[in-house]
């Protein structure tokens, strides 16, 4: 019986750490990714399930406008839908890729032997967990703000009874998309320069930053539709 190299047995080991750690690290930033998504999608529906609370109580107070009202509700429940529609489909994509990444990853593992195949598994899932983070950091960016102009305009165009032409929604939306690929471009500079706890604390901050937007042009909202009923009312 012939006599094994030692330095086999330890270089099999550290590329089975290396490719461990490189999956464990992707399928974190991808849990973390979906678990953000999900409570951005909570966060939405619940201030628009508060605000149209408060349109329909504040309504059945004052007694009047019931038209509007009704208007304004359907206009936020196909909004809704639509959010938790597109959110679910994000969803579904990332833990779609997440599973091909991890196949491959195997697959090459078996088929690649050595230094080479440790290489180019972490080429392919590190460029697959990048491409996720960019996908549903623009995603999430575009549908939260889409979805505050749509209701903001509701309010302008039905309560303030302002006409809004639809070159100026266009417009809005326009900015909202330039803004989302901004943000994607820093967000692949950040992956591409950083550590995986870097990327998952930027991905974190960047939610929060839009679920406070929300929670405040909401609250705003509500607050404008409040004083315009009880103005209306008074009159």
């Amino acid at each position: 019986m012939g006599f094994i190299n030692p330095s086999l047995y330890i270089f099999a080991l550290l590329a089975t750490k290396a490719v461990l750690t490189l999956v464990v690290e992707q399928v974190v930033v991808v849990v973390v990714v979906v678990v953000v998504v999900v409570v951005v999608v909570v966060v939405v529906v619940v201030v628009v399930v508060v605000v149209v609370e408060v349109v329909v109580e504040v309504a059945v107070v004052l007694l009047v406008r019931k038209a509007i009202v009704v208007v304004v509700i359907e206009v936020l429940v196909v909004v809704v839908v639509v959010v938790v529609v597109v959110v679910v489909v994000v969803v579904v994509v990332v833990v779609v890729i997440v599973v091909v990444a991890v196949v491959v990853v195997f697959v090459v593992i078996i088929v690649v032997v050595g230094v080479v195949g440790v290489v180019v598994v972490e080429v392919v899932v590190v460029v697959v967990a990048k491409v996720v983070v960019v996908i549903v950091v623009v995603v999430v960016v575009v549908v939260v703000v889409v979805v505050v102009v749509v209701v903001v305009v509701v309010v302008v165009v039905v309560e303030i009874e302002v006409v809004v032409e639809v070159a100026v929604v266009v417009a809005v939306v326009e900015v909202v998309i330039e803004v989302a690929v901004v943000v994607a471009v820093v967000v692949v500079i950040v992956v591409d320069s950083s550590s995986i706890v870097v990327v998952v604390v930027v991905g974190v901050v960047v939610v929060v930053v839009v679920v406070v937007v929300v929670v405040v042009v909401v609250v705003v909202v509500v607050v404008v539709k409040v004083v315009i009923v009880i103005i209306n009312s008074s009159n």
